[in-house]
């Protein structure tokens, strides 16, 4: 198989799919609480900063992957008020120098209850297009930079080794799903 039909091939089952790699509704209502339990030990202040937000949208396994084309792919739940009120998936594309694989976890917290009903009210809403979003990094002692804390969406993308803060969500695309 030509390196190219192999790209294609990736970006197809990563971003392509959409619904119908549509995950059980039970099944990701669970992975969403233990995506949000993790959150909350992996990063000790996100618990109050929750509490402040709008609205909280969980994406507890997005699949990123490639070989000089890459994509991504997870499903999750907005949670506004404690309780799950809309489904929604994430993809991207990328060229460059991409090599392997891996699953990551990414919550984006609305700090302003306008930033959620723009979101909310678009068909399919882009990070770099349809608004911003900043991107938390931790600081001394693990503290989050203050300045990305101050912004109306802020970003969480973390593993199971710890908060990432070397990338870009620029380009992710957002789309709600019925299941």
């Amino acid at each position: 198989m030509k390196v190219s039909s192999f790209c294609a091939a990736l970006l197809l089952c990563l971003i392509g799919a959409g619904p119908c790699m549509a995950a059980g509704g039970e099944r990701l209502d669970q992975e969403v609480r233990e995506a949000t339990r993790n959150f909350y030990a992996t990063i000790p202040a996100a618990r109050d900063l929750a509490v402040e937000a709008a609205g909280m949208l969980v994406f507890p396994g997005v699949v990123a992957g490639g070989l000089v084309v890459g994509g991504e792919y997870g499903e999750g739940a907005l949670i506004v008020g404690g309780r799950t009120v809309d489904y929604y998936n994430t993809a991207s594309a990328s060229l460059g120098l991409t090599v392997g694989a891996q699953v990551k976890t990414q919550v984006l917290l609305f700090m302003s209850a306008r930033a959620l009903e723009k979101f909310r009210a678009s068909r399919g809403w882009e990070i770099g297009v349809d608004g911003d979003v900043s991107l938390a990094r931790p600081g001394a002692e693990g503290a989050l930079d203050r300045d990305a804390l101050q912004e109306p969406i802020i970003a969480f993308v973390f593993t199971n080794k710890g908060l990432m803060y070397n990338l870009s969500l620029e380009g992710s695309k957002f789309t709600r799903f019925e299941r």
